[in-house]
């Protein structure tokens, strides 16, 4: 099968993911995808991989076509990165109505977090003229029953046998539509996704319709309620009789969302608990950013059964460069892959603050004393005793007091040797206005100066 890329570079992330869903139809689509191994996107055509590679180009976005069944015309886009692993994980990267999945690679960090990891990205997209994943037919709630599902279930399979993919580390995330879509994936097809984080979604089954509509004015409105077991229950059917493990899940919204209204998160806490049995009191409750409310069910780490984080204020477009690290962390795959890490011995810290009565402004500056370029990174340092961050700058900070980890920033991911960064907190304090003493950059401790 013959490859050819898309060699238009990705775009800075952008703080907004378009509105989505209304089922307002417009003109049918001018002309049928050819059937090709792989349609260009843009010219000059890249250089087709050998054919028996039977693999996409990597650093590249490319599409492949005649995947698999594919009952809904679905178009199929994969990035490999240059530094894929063997046996990769693979990120299923879902759009939001009106969007696509060029429109997604160019929106969000998947792509660079894979570059960094070494796992691969689908990015599955509509050709209906909606531009919204069927989220809502009869087909699409069932495990292999048609519509969109199946299709992405054939990404998936195509993906599996041409890069030996990791089954056990296949995961999926959406916007809207797409958070709506991986709530679908993962009830439709728990044998096959280990986990999936949505970004303003609804739970399984709540947009459901019988007449052909793809909009479900009660449900995004906020008004479908069920009972945990009622919800769960809703989930079970789509495969009936599957006793297997089932993948976890991550939910993200804005408590002012008037597109799919935030009483949606509330349920589908109240779905994905019941589901994995985590029970509805959270085991553990923070606020990793300002204004955020980040609650954990049957566990209190990073991978917890259901992770919920709820944003104050926030409406809809939620969606901002950085989440998608946070889910990657919910997933387990920011421990592996090829990232280069510093050598002992590699760093020197400078930390100070500046303080008032019950207050202070925290500065650190991280410098690279190795000798290779370091691409993204992690500062790890403990808070002083009574001292809790209210916000940040230059990186984000996790959690907001106690043992903290600051993750860079998408601009300033890269240090070359010799090179520096600084960024900053802000933090409450009970009377120790200290500056953290010890420090470690991707976890080799540093010299502090």
């Amino acid at each position: 099968m013959s490859t050819t890329a898309h060699d238009t570079p990705r775009a800075t992330p952008r703080n907004t993911a378009r509105r989505p869903l209304r089922s307002v139809l417009v003109a049918l689509l001018g002309a049928l995808v050819p059937l090709l191994a792989v349609t260009v996107l843009t010219a000059p055509a890249a250089t087709a991989r050998p054919r028996e590679a039977a693999a996409a180009p990597t650093a590249a976005l490319t599409e492949v076509t005649n995947f698999g069944t594919n009952p809904s015309n679905l178009q199929m886009y994969l990035y490999v990165p240059d530094s894929v692993t063997a046996h990769p994980a693979v990120v299923v990267a879902v759009h939001y109505c009106t969007g696509s999945g060029p429109a997604m690679y160019n929106g969000t960090e998947w792509a660079r977090l894979a570059d960094r990891y070494g796992f691969v990205v689908v990015y599955p997209s509509v050709t209906r003229a909606s531009k919204c994943f069927d989220v809502a037919s009869p087909q699409a709630l069932k495990r292999g029953g048609g519509s969109d599902p199946v299709g992405i279930k054939s990404m998936i399979d195509w993906v599996t046998r041409t890069y030996s993919a990791d089954t056990s580390k296949i995961y999926a995330t959406g916007i809207s539509s797409g958070a709506m879509m991986t709530n679908v994936l993962l009830g439709d097809y728990p044998d096959v996704f280990a986990a999936g984080a949505a970004f303003s979604g609804v739970p399984f089954g709540c947009f459901a319709t019988t007449d052909g509509s793809e909009w479900n004015s009660a449900c995004a409105n906020g008004t479908v309620t069920h009972t945990p077991q009622e919800w769960g229950d809703l989930v079970r059917s789509a495969y009936p009789g599957y006793t297997g493990p089932r993948p976890r899940m991550q939910v993200w919204h804005g408590t002012e969302d008037d597109v799919l209204r935030y009483p949606n998160f509330g349920e589908e806490i109240k779905q994905w608990t019941n589901v994995l049995g985590a029970g509805q009191t959270p085991a553990a409750t923070d606020s990793p950013v300002s204004g955020w409310t980040r609650t954990r069910y049957g566990a209190t780490g990073d991978r917890a059964p259901v992770e919920a984080i709820s944003l104050q204020g926030v409406g809809h477009n939620l969606y901002a460069d950085g989440m998608a690290s946070r889910a990657l962390t919910f997933f387990g795959l920011d421990s592996s892959g090829p990232a280069p890490q510093p050598q002992p011995g590699a760093c020197r810290v400078t930390a100070t603050t500046n303080a008032w009565s019950t207050g202070l402004t925290g500065s650190v500056t991280l410098t690279n004393t190795g000798t290779t370029s370091v691409n993204g990174w992690q500062l790890g340092f403990t808070l002083p005793a009574g001292q809790t961050i209210t916000n940040g700058w230059g990186a984000t900070y996790a959690p907001a007091s106690g043992a903290v980890t600051a993750t860079n920033a998408a601009y300033n991911a890269t240090l070359a040797p010799n090179g520096s960064v600084t960024i900053g907190y802000q933090a409450n304090h009970s009377g120790n206005s200290a500056a953290p003493t010890a420090f470690t950059f991707n976890g080799t401790a540093c010299t502090v100066s």
